[in-house]
């Protein structure tokens, strides 16, 4: 049979019993820790994890009895129910045995044992200890399949109109091989979406690997992507597959792709095109079956016009293309994120904050957030750490005030016209007021009927 080795913990009060134990399964591939006091258990249990616990059943003098054994083995497994305990004795008998194992033992061994009887006790005991952790496993990942399909997005937070716009999107395309763009202000979360794209396509088993394409330098863009051979240039002691092969058969996920010089954008195109890449010292071109989904916070479209973006590479990248929401557009899921990264830095930093108030939601929702997501979740944590209340307040969000940040007057664009400004502040009062006409009315100084003719010109 073949044996398993594992980690070990023996407890027993006779040194010299420990001592044999360790030297015979140590020769026999073990990691073996010894005890003599049982009541250094709790702390040995606490700190590590054993696939074997040897457990002697009599710890006292003069006693025989075994109840100190089915003590500590019923502490053991209070602990750990998994755990898989040997109990070992010089007084024991068939009873004693029947009643170890109805307690949770796995078996039962009597002293003095014969090595190789001991030896092939502890390696079956060692493979059910493989086979709960394998259960344990499935049971996760069941879980966690069961978290997915109630929670399909449970990396972007959101429920407002314009997210759920998102996530049909990427339900529609994901299944797919398109190529897609996604285009979105810094901070609102591009990759995110990239991720949960890969997630739910067909190749979700492979690789995703990301390229921020603003990081990668002229000379070393195709080196990043293509790979290079030994000795093809100075640096390179060693063959090195590029980007787009370690991508095979997966998702390749090109982070701020607007930032490409023109002659850059032409070798990228000639390699999505050709669906194939050749290394740096190299003459031998190397299929690679992508999805490939691109990203920026640049206006591609207008760049196309003004030349300083190929149009054809466009055309490659853009089968699908996915407009992210700024925060400022999506106001309404922002107690939401604010909440999300609350109970993540509240755990972090060990703080007892237990939510934000009225207030300071309110206060959150009239900064005009350049920064997006990433800037709240900036905000949520610094607040976190500075402040004393068991609430977050306005007060914990001082710094917003203080910002240069744009003002949301500031934020549009010197090319809009008035219609456009209009329909922008009527589209923010009704998000900061969750759809409450009135109230965005009252907010905008106009009277109920002034709106409703306002939002019918607009086609809000």
């Amino acid at each position: 049979m073949e044996k398993e080795s594992g980690k070990v913990l023996m407890i027993d009060d006779d040194e010299d019993v420990l001592l044999a134990a360790k030297l015979l399964l140590k020769k026999n591939g073990h990691h073996v820790i010894i005890e003599k006091n049982p009541k250094k258990i709790p702390f040995l249990l606490n700190n590590d994890t054993y696939d074997v616990i040897l457990l002697d059943m009599n710890f006292s003098k003069d006693i025989t009895s075994g109840k100190e054994g089915f003590y500590w083995l019923s502490q053991i497994k209070e602990k750990d129910p998994n755990a898989v305990v040997i109990l070992i004795t010089a007084f024991g008998d068939v009873e004693m045995a029947v009643r170890a194992l109805k307690e949770g033992a796995t078996d039962f061994v009597l002293k003095p044992w014969q090595n190789e009887k001991l030896l092939a006790t502890i390696s079956t005991a060692i493979k059910l200890k493989n086979t709960y952790k394998e259960v344990d496993k499935l049971k996760k990942a069941k879980k966690q399949l069961e978290e997915d399909i109630n929670q399909p997005f449970k990396d972007i937070i959101g429920k407002s109109a314009s997210i759920k716009k998102v996530f049909d999107l990427i339900d529609k395309v994901a299944k797919t091989d398109a190529n897609v763009l996604i285009l979105g202000e810094n901070g609102t979360g591009k990759e995110l979406i990239a991720r949960a794209i890969h997630q739910r396509s067909l190749s979700h088993d492979s690789s995703f690997v990301g390229v921020d394409m603003g990081a990668i330098t002229e000379t070393l863009f195709e080196s990043e992507l293509f790979g290079h051979k030994k000795g093809s240039f100075t640096d390179a002691k060693e063959d090195r597959a590029g980007r787009f092969e370690l991508a095979n058969s997966g998702t390749l996920f090109l982070d701020e792709i607007g930032n490409l010089s023109f002659p850059l954008q032409s070798k990228l195109l000639t390699a999505i095109q050709n669906r194939e890449v050749t290394r740096i010292g190299s003459n031998k071109s190397v299929p690679v079956d992508i999805r490939l989904v691109s990203a920026t916070n640049m206006h591609v479209h207008e760049m196309v016009n003004e030349g300083s973006f190929r149009q054809d590479l466009l055309y490659r990248i853009n089968t699908v293309e996915i407009n992210l929401p700024p925060l400022r557009e999506r106001l309404e899921d922002i107690p939401l994120l604010a909440t999300h990264f609350l109970d993540k830095y509240s755990k972090k930093y060990r703080k007892e904050i237990h939510g934000l108030s009225e207030e300071a939601i309110m206060t959150l929702r009239k900064y005009p957030w350049p920064g997006n997501i990433r800037e709240l979740q900036h905000a949520i944590e610094r607040a976190i750490i500075m402040s004393d209340n068991p609430k977050l307040e306005p007060d914990d969000f001082f710094f917003l005030s203080q910002s240069k940040s744009v003002s949301s007057a500031e934020n549009y664009s010197d090319n809009l016209n008035l219609d456009e400004v209009e329909k922008s502040l009527i589209q923010k009062a009704i998000n900061i007021h969750d759809g409450n006409i009135s109230k965005a009315a009252n907010e905008l100084g106009l009277t109920r009927a002034s709106l409703y003719r306002r939002l019918e010109k607009h086609g809000l």
